[in-house]
């Protein structure tokens, strides 16, 4: 089987796994809501750049060094769970802190981008893309690529639309009670979306 002819189920698995609820999906959401679509495109580029570039280092060989020192990943892990916290407090807080006169702003391009690294959706996305749509006597760095190339295609039109959702949402949501409530309720699926890796 070539590479083109993995092109389409590669693309559908794309598609499904970055339209699918995960942190950076509500934490787009949440953005949506109380920032705005405009405001929110330096934390959707990040996202769109910073995915497919872990999906390509991963495949050109940094899962081998996690293989190799299996440490790395474990610390990799932590830190991400405690970044992940802090940014549901964040989401939590972003009402609040507009009341107050603070100036609460979304994530920008760089923190977006790095986040990939220690989002445990997008390790599971990238590892199971490398692992499902490599082949053996494959062409590695042009499957690599391939598949890389694909998430960059589709990734911005699935958090874009993860925004537009939010902002949408931001309409019926006039009230600082409101906003609140939907951005706690925001901030406990970011937690959830960490069970399965602390109890895994």
């Amino acid at each position: 089987m070539s590479q083109y002819d993995l092109l389409l189920p590669l693309t559908l698995f794309a598609i499904s796994t970055t339209l699918t609820p995960g942190p950076n999906n509500i934490m787009l959401t949440a953005s949506g809501v109380n920032f705005g679509f405009r405001r929110t495109v330096p934390h959707m580029l990040g996202i769109a750049t910073g995915f497919p570039v872990m999906v390509a280092a991963i495949g050109l060989g940094l899962g081998g060094l996690f293989e190799a020192y299996p440490q790395i990943h474990e610390v990799l892990k932590y830190v991400g769970i405690a970044y992940l916290l802090w940014l549901a407090w964040k989401v939590a807080s972003a009402a609040q802190s507009e009341e107050a006169g603070v100036n609460a702003k979304p994530l920008n391009f760089l923190q977006a981008a790095a986040f990939q690294w220690v989002n445990p959706k997008a390790w599971i996305m990238s590892v199971g893309a490398i692992a499902t749509y490599t082949t053996l006597q494959g062409d590695v760095l042009r499957e690599v690529l391939l598949i890389a190339g694909v998430f960059a295609f589709v990734t911005f039109p699935a958090v874009a639309a993860w925004t537009l959702f939010g902002t949408a949402i931001r309409r019926l949501l006039k009230s600082t009670r409101a906003r609140t409530v939907f951005n706690w309720s925001m901030a406990a699926l970011l937690v959830a979306s960490l069970l399965p890796f602390l109890f895994g």
